[in-house]
């Protein structure tokens, strides 16, 4: 897996425990917390001044002291990232599909270069030119998305059920990259099952910084993985194991996390 940078890391951190805070920490609290990951205070302040121009975060004195909180756009994009990350889906085959056929016209290729690549980064596969194809569940999370990005003046979005010809799995095998999702949650549970098995030991401040790192690293499998049903998927599906991990990482840490932040953000 990637190295977490200093900007990935903030996202994670205002996921986490950003909004427990009110949505606002101060730039000093900021550093301190990340100098915990080993990320120093040149690369906090550049990676928080990039995330303000992108409008993730907005520039605040509370109490005459700098900090920076949440935009609008950013606690919609938690929100949904929330219902993605956190929420173990039960997908069920009988459940059906989202469609989204979409036609932008040349002179705005970008828009369609855009579409294509939120689209995928959602969770849909390619059927087709101009149509795409998720599970139901993500039906809701593509709209948000459309509408936010002005994107939905070129989608039409339907539900549907498969029903003739072809063998769904190996179409789903075509429609997305199983592979590479398999590979990546080989390697997060290489990477973090000792952790989740050491966990009880480890102090307040370890645990946040444990815990960032492992939601770090986790939060984008959700949206490589489309959520198929267990019928679509490989046999030796790595899947179930990764999320057991990151779950229990989640249930044993978050909390001593959340403790060692807010003893920082009193002092």
């Amino acid at each position: 897996m990637k190295a977490p940078t200093p900007r990935s890391l903030i996202v994670s951190f205002f996921g986490a425990y950003g909004r427990e805070l009110g949505g606002w920490i101060a730039v000093a609290d900021l550093v301190t917390l990340l100098g915990r990951l080993g990320v120093d205070a040149p690369a906090v302040r550049s990676a928080v001044s990039r995330q303000k121009q992108r409008g993730f975060l907005q520039a605040r004195q509370v109490g005459g002291v700098a900090g920076y909180s949440l935009s609008e756009q950013a606690q919609e994009i938690l929100a949904d990232g929330d219902r993605r990350i956190y929420v173990r889906q039960d997908v069920k085959l009988s459940d059906g599909w989202v469609l989204a056929v979409f036609s932008v016209p040349e002179t705005e290729r970008h828009r369609r270069h855009l579409l294509r690549s939120r689209l995928s980064r959602l969770g849909f596969g390619a059927t087709a030119p101009g149509v795409w194809i998720a599970p139901s569940h993500l039906a809701e999370e593509a709209r948000h998305t459309l509408e936010r990005l002005e994107l939905a003046e070129y989608v039409d979005l339907f539900r549907a059920d498969y029903l003739a010809y072809g063998d769904l799995r190996e179409s789903a095998a075509r429609w997305w990259d199983l592979g590479a999702v398999q590979a990546g949650y080989a390697e997060f549970s290489e990477q973090f099952l000792a952790t989740e098995k050491n966990a009880d030991t480890a102090d307040d401040a370890d645990a946040f910084a444990t815990y960032l790192l492992a939601l770090d690293a986790w939060r984008r499998m959700p949206y490589r993985d489309p959520g198929l049903p267990p019928e679509l998927l490989p046999e030796d599906w790595r899947g179930t194991q990764a999320a057991d991990i990151f779950f229990g990482l989640h249930d044993r840490l978050r909390g001593r996390g959340l403790s060692y932040v807010k003893s920082v953000v009193s002092r």
